[in-house]
């Protein structure tokens, strides 16, 4: 075998897949470098994915960024980071690939030259149908589905809404994720067996695929087998098999 993507299946790819790309700062960590260090490492592995998963024909891709919790790191690695934002976060790689650039979660607490650089980026990437590049930054579920619940809540409160009209498709459609579909499937590498506050009520019927390998060594062949190991399973929604291959 000389590559996993010869085994996917070119008619079931997910046409979602989010990613939690952890192990960073672990990475450079064990190469005894400093931490921002795994994070420009990180850098060129999202640009290496994004043009396979453009190749594999995904929709969306999904890439947690940087959490609310994130905030709460050092100063300087959260700056730092902030830099890699603005220093790597090139159009090239979006207009070349003829793919749409969006983002989701707090924007009012990124640095103003964080938000005027993806506007920007939102806004000369807008006409791209390819595919969609989602990055989550100043994110987490709980932020999100708060934020939701005070919108919910003061359209009732103003008469614009019944609260026994709320369902959940409802909620999903005032969610910052409302644009697109849930996701099929959810990656995260570095080892870590949790879900961190990302995506929670969008993942609810997610495939999970965990790996050990740091962010920074998850190149073109380890996403493919992700791909591959999802397409090796059968998704019930809570139905049995028997149902699954009968509605087929």
């Amino acid at each position: 075998m000389d590559s996993y993507k010869e085994l996917i299946d070119e008619t079931r790819i997910p046409r979602h897949v989010a990613i939690i790309m952890d192990g960073n700062g672990r990475w450079a960590k064990a190469r005894g470098m400093h931490r921002t260090m795994g994070h420009q490492a990180g850098v060129s592995t999202v640009k290496e994915i994004t043009e396979a998963a453009t190749r594999l024909g995904l929709d969306y891709l999904t890439l947690y960024t940087f959490s609310t919790e994130n905030w709460n790191r050092p100063a300087d690695e959260v700056n730092a980071l902030m830099g890699l934002i603005l220093s790597e976060l090139e159009e090239e790689l979006f207009t070349k690939n003829k793919v749409r650039f969006r983002m989701i979660g707090d924007f009012d607490r990124l640095p103003k030259n964080v938000q005027e650089k993806m506007k920007e980026l939102e806004e000369h990437t807008k006409d791209f149908t390819r595919m969609t590049v989602v990055i989550a930054i100043s994110y987490s579920s709980r932020w999100e589905i708060t934020h939701t619940m005070k919108k919910l809540a003061q359209e009732a409160k103003d008469g614009k809404l019944n609260p026994e009209d709320i369902t959940e498709d409802t909620i999903s459609a005032n969610l910052n994720t409302q644009f697109m579909p849930d996701p099929e499937l959810l990656i995260r590498t570095g080892g870590e067996l949790r879900l961190s506050n990302y995506l929670l009520w969008q993942c609810a019927y997610s495939e999970l695929y965990f790996c050990d390998t740091y962010w920074p060594d998850f190149h073109e062949e380890e996403f493919y087998k992700a791909i591959h190991d999802y397409q090796q399973r059968e998704r019930r929604f809570g139905k049995t098999s028997e149902q699954v291959v009968n509605n087929k």
